[in-house]
């Protein structure tokens, strides 16, 4: 199989070869093999396993996304990804970078709103006087 591993500005990851991926989704892991039908499967933040004969296993971090199987080629597109670390400092590195963007990104969301509702409330005001 050949994988792409996309983020939004760049590709992150290309390889070839690809024996096998295990990759999580929102139901629990699941794993690809070069006959599986095609498919497309949310992601969510977790450890993506891929193996090659000249890498062995390979994990890397990635953020929530969306996985696309279409013959031999298998694209995963996501916000964010990590590689290049021992499995357990994968985890941590999830638990603070991914879930931390989570609750900077629900902080900015809370103070759009608040921002959208007072120029709402102004615009009625003036609009009815």
């Amino acid at each position: 199989m050949q994988l792409k591993i996309l983020l939004p500005y760049h590709v992150f990851a290309e390889k070839n070869n690809v024996l096998r991926i295990v990759a999580e989704s929102d139901s629990g892991a699941f794993g690809l093999l070069p006959n599986r039908l095609d498919c497309a499967a949310a992601l969510v933040p977790g450890i993506l396993i891929y193996e090659t004969a000249s890498d062995g296993e390979v994990y890397i971090a990635v953020d929530e996304g969306v996985l696309v199987k279409v013959g031999t080629d298998v694209l995963v597109s996501v916000r964010n990804a990590i590689g290049g670390l021992a499995l357990e400092e994968l985890h941590d590195a999830i638990e603070q970078e991914f879930l931390a963007l989570d609750e900077q990104e629900k902080s900015v969301r809370s103070v759009l709103a608040k921002i959208e509702d007072d120029f709402i409330r102004r615009f009625f005001t003036l609009h009815h006087e």
